[in-house]
């Protein structure tokens, strides 16, 4: 998710070490906070692996600053993040959405559907954080108040969801899929 999101704000602009972690904060810092010491080893494996480059740029008032631009190969690493996602980044709700952030990146309409294909299927297969053996239970079945609300959020969340899904699904069909 990380790198995901150190590729996708790079993709539009170069950005320094402390700009991109207050950009990647405001995605996902209400979830997971990103320390420096998280973020950079994070940079330097990108680096090493040619997806970025760094350069120097003297400070305007402080010491000189290390920018960091996307290479070529960094943009085709995003889009095939973003064309092939894991299925985990399609399943945990704060992965999807870093994805979701950045999927504007594919300009092929047919990728993006079908990625977004992939997260409506998973919120209609039948789940629920709650079982009863093997059958999902639902909010109107549970006697704790605190379980039923987080059912009855997630159902609310999800509904939202499904209906942005079928109206962004309808929208990139109707240019040309």
């Amino acid at each position: 998710m990380l790198e995901l999101a150190i590729l996708g704000f790079l993709y539009d602009v170069p950005l320094h070490g402390y700009e991109l972690r207050k950009r990647i904060t405001a995605l996902t810092g209400h979830v997971r906070p990103i320390a420096e010491s998280t973020l950079y080893p994070a940079i330097k494996r990108l680096e090493k692996a040619g997806l970025l480059a760094r350069a120097t740029q003297p400070g305007s008032v402080a010491a000189p600053r290390h920018v960091l631009t996307l290479t070529d190969e960094g943009r085709q690493e995003l889009r095939r993040r973003l064309t092939e996602p894991a299925q985990r980044d399609i399943t945990d709700e704060n992965r999807w959405f870093t994805l979701l952030a950045f999927l504007r990146h594919l300009e092929d309409a047919a990728a993006q559907a079908a990625v977004l294909r992939r997260r409506l299927a998973f919120l209609e297969t039948p789940a629920s954080f709650f079982y009863e053996g093997d059958r999902p239970l639902r909010a109107e079945e549970l006697d704790d108040p605190f379980r039923r609300g987080i059912l009855t959020i997630a159902r609310a969340t999800s509904r939202a969801e499904l209906a942005w899904l079928r109206a962004t699904l309808d929208s990139l069909e109707g240019r040309g899929l």
